[in-house]
Parts: C-alpha cells; sequence; structure tokens
C-alpha cells in the first residue's frame, strides 16, 4: 500500500480513538478495559507513551526512554490529545517513506520501514480504539477500506508461545472462525468480540 494512504488510516484511526473521549468522565477512568492488566486510565497512559515512542522513531530517536509510561496528569485527556497531534504531525513528514524507525519496543537489533511501523502503529490504533468504545459502551465504525487494511495487518502478525510472554503486545488469536470485519481483527489479536461477556 502506497504510503500517503496507510498514513491517512492510521491518522483516521488515531483520530477515532481520541474522538471516544469526547465525553469521558472521571469516573470513566476506573472502568475495566479489553486488556485485562488496564483500567482506562492504565490504557490511557499505555496509548499516550506508544503515539510519543513513535514520533521519537519517526524522526530516528531509538531511546528506549521516549517508551516508559508516561503520568496522565490532571487532565487525561488533553495529554492524550497533546500525543495524538505529536505522532500524527510525525508521521507527516514528506521524506517519512525514507526513514527508518528504531522501535526498541519491538526489536533492539534492526529498525522498521516506514511502512513497517505505520502499519503497526495503525493496527494497534484500530483494535485501541475498539478497547476504549467497548470500555465506554460507545458504537465504534470505520469504512470498510480501513477494516480491509486492519485486517490484512492482523493476519500476519505472528501468534504462538510469543503472546503468552509478559508484555506480548497482544493475547493469544481468540477464535475467529465466521467473523468478519472489526470483530475478526479483534479476535485475531487477541480480545473477545463478545466483550465483557
Amino acid at each position: 500500500m502506497p504510503i500517503n494512504e496507510l498514513r491517512i488510516f492510521d491518522a483516521l484511526a488515531t483520530r477515532v480513538s481520541l474522538e471516544l473521549l469526547a465525553d469521558l468522565k472521571p469516573a470513566d477512568l476506573a472502568k475495566p478495559t479489553p486488556c485485562e492488566a488496564w483500567t482506562l486510565h492504565g490504557l490511557l497512559a499505555h496509548m499516550t507513551t506508544q503515539h510519543l515512542g513513535f514520533a521519537a522513531a519517526a524522526a530516528g530517536d531509538g531511546d528506549p526512554a521516549h517508551w516508559k509510561l508516561v503520568p496522565l496528569g490532571d487532565d487525561p485527556v488533553a495529554t492524550y490529545r497533546e500525543s495524538v497531534n505529536q505522532v500524527l504531525n510525525a508521521f507527516a513528514a514528506n521524506d517519512l517513506a525514507d526513514r527508518k524507525f528504531p522501535l526498541p519496543e519491538f526489536s533492539t537489533e534492526v529498525t522498521f520501514t516506514a511502512e513497517q511501523a505505520l502499519s503497526f502503529h495503525f493496527v494497534d490504533y484500530v483494535v485501541h480504539a475498539w478497547d476504549v468504545a467497548r470500555t465506554l459502551d460507545l458504537p465504534i465504525r470505520f469504512q470498510k477500506e480501513v477494516l480491509d487494511r486492519a485486517l490484512r495487518v492482523a493476519e500476519i502478525v505472528p501468534d504462538g508461545r510469543s503472546r503468552l510472554e509478559p508484555g506480548a503486545a497482544f493475547g493469544p488469536v481468540v477464535k475467529a472462525d465466521g467473523l468478519s470485519g472489526l470483530d475478526r481483527i479483534v479476535a485475531l489479536l487477541g480480545r473477545s468480540p463478545a466483550w465483557p461477556n
């Protein structure tokens, strides 16, 4: 996929994750999420940190310190919004396609192409937007083209024992037979489409 198309899809998914927080109340931050280890506060801290890590990587900065969990402060939504702005601005660089991304959370041995890095970020924020929507019991919709691309990425994410290790990005695949669209994507990446049931 051309990098500009992937960049647009990534921005759409990332903005949806922010839009879902428009009416967030302080009590919502304590709610459980489909990410078992995190309340919504923890999930937002993770999402914020990931944006800042990817923004740094887009500038060629692979310092692992950029991937350490950041505090959300007194206004978690404002903190998250700022991280969204930073990563989308970083991904808007004209020469992005020519850059190499150091992503220490993924590997300290190699760097990644812009297409690989944007694919990682994109599929993560399709899924994290779903996480937020489920946590807050809000509807979520993506265009078919966005879901088609996200599904292609989700289908090539390796499964197996690595998903059981501490800190794994995704849990083991949930039974995805007969599922389609966003339900299939989240199942392939370790979420139960029926969460919280």
